[in-house]
């Protein structure tokens, strides 16, 4: 990486020529890339078994709790890159898109302080 920030278009770029070298494509359909993500999502859940929120909130502060939840925040991120790569998604738009849509379900004025869904407000 260089010593600027990096974008999504140039860490998909990284991402795809890691595994294009390694000859890994054959194994990332889209289905087993969903499944991936998952699979990391849960290790991520998996930092935080056993723990009161205030425990874990106070680890997640410090190393090594912090290392393990960078590490498999990446995991999860970049498993998400890849399936967007693959189904031809604009993270970024569809990220903003999706904001856009959750403000119109979630009027301030009915979901503030709340978290019932939207067609409970």
């Amino acid at each position: 990486m260089n010593s600027s920030e990096p974008n999504i278009a140039e860490l998909t770029r990284q991402l795809i020529e890691f595994r294009d070298a390694r000859d890994w494509r054959q194994f990332h359909s889209l289905k087993d890339l969903i499944l991936s993500l998952n699979l990391e999502s849960s290790e991520l859940l998996e930092l935080s078994q056993w723990k009161s929120e205030i425990q874990f909130e106070q680890e997640a502060q410090k190393e090594p709790m912090q290392q393990r939840l960078r590490e498999e925040c990446a995991d999860v991120f970049l498993y998400l890159l890849l399936i967007a790569e693959r189904s031809g998604i604009d993270i970024l738009d569809a990220a903003a898109s999706k904001i856009e849509a959750n403000a119109i379900k979630y009027p301030v004025e009915k979901a503030r302080g709340t978290a019932k869904k939207y067609d409970e407000l």
